[in-house]
């Protein structure tokens, strides 16, 4: 059941009747990198700057990180015509660009400097940085793109409504399509109710008394995550230096953390926990043998090997591959953000 709400209320209703402007300013393009959770609050963000702004928002275009590489789009991860239908009041929202824009592309941007790109918004930009350097863009050339776009709108001194509407895309206008919806569904009923003896899998409408509890762990113990945190995970010279070359790769080694000795990251609590860890922080919680614990990662770096610990203490350990079938593996298969969709 749902914790008492102990005087917590929703806020994503406007207090005011939300109309769109008479005129649309122009079109704002925004270019979002990062993970699925990066690339969902850049949208709440986008949606708020096109309020901002009176201007139409075209469809986010979500980039290809280079560690996920997933080159899933946003309708390919969210219901699009839930997402248009749920802002229809609040902003205009167009799935392609116009044919007089058809330029306005990655590769368009990518080539040279741009009149119509946006690439010094600061982090935490006010919303009058946005009025004062973007809006003139718009009227002039009617169309702006901003990349990059993370966290690149503030949270704070922001007007009311446009906070609201930032929660009303968060919660509302953002769902999944149908296929990754089901999907969850079904591996939380197999999680509350496992398969009895002859894998009989339990309806939601069978066995109402009660549902099975089980514990989420987010790993986030993946490779990136490693070599990001600069710390030393027990593997010796030879992982220091495979870790070392793949910042490199992703972060040309500009990474905070490498400053440090691993005794001073330790001691700073700036290393992710182990598997190992993680499982004797839960057992000292009072978690034992009899839990059933869901892990919600992509890839554990390490593989196996780094989570048996773990997975001796917790047995009924369970992820995708051990609850997906086959086939509902099959439609999210290589593609890290549907499966970031799915837990």
């Amino acid at each position: 059941m749902p914790l008492a709400p102990q005087g917590w209320k929703p806020c994503v209703r406007s207090d005011g009747m939300s109309k769109l402007p008479e005129k649309s300013q122009g079109y704002i393009q925004v270019f979002l990198d990062g993970g699925l959770n990066q690339q969902r609050m850049g949208i709440c963000d986008a949606v708020a700057l096109a309020k901002i702004l009176n201007a139409t928002l075209i469809i986010p275009h979500l980039e290809v990180n280079p560690v996920w590489q997933d080159s899933s789009a946003f309708m390919d991860i969210f219901d699009v015509d839930h997402f248009i239908n749920v802002l229809k009041d609040d902003i205009s929202i167009v799935k392609e660009l116009p044919d007089e824009y058809f330029w306005s592309t990655r590769e368009y941007y990518a080539a040279a400097i741009r009149a119509t790109r946006v690439k010094t918004a600061p982090v935490h930009a006010s919303a009058n940085w946005y009025l004062e350097n973007v809006l003139p863009i718009l009227q002039s050339y009617g169309i702006a793109a901003i990349a990059p776009f993370s966290h690149r709108l503030a949270f704070d001194n922001m007007p009311e409504d446009i906070q609201r509407l930032r929660c009303k895309v968060n919660f509302q206008a953002l769902v999944f399509v149908p296929h990754i919806r089901a999907l969850g569904d079904a591996l939380v009923r197999r999680l509350r109710h496992p398969p009895s003896a002859n894998n009989v899998e339990i309806s939601d409408s069978e066995d109402k008394k009660g549902t099975g509890k089980f514990v989420v762990l987010h790993l986030r113990f993946d490779k990136d995550m490693a070599a990001h945190s600069a710390c030393d995970f027990g593997g010796g010279k030879a992982e220091k230096l495979a870790l070392a070359k793949y910042r490199q790769v992703i972060w040309q080694g500009r990474v905070l953390n490498s400053q440090f000795t691993d005794e001073e990251l330790r001691s700073q609590g700036r290393c992710p926990l182990t598997p190992e860890e993680i499982g004797l922080l839960l057992a000292a919680l009072g978690f034992d043998n009899s839990t059933r614990l869901y892990l919600a990662s992509h890839k554990v770096y390490g593989g196996e090997a780094r989570i048996s610990t773990l997975r001796s203490l917790f047995p009924l350990m369970e992820d995708k591959k051990s609850l997906a079938s086959s086939e509902e593996r099959a439609q999210i298969k290589g593609k890290a953000s549907l499966l970031a969709a799915v837990d």
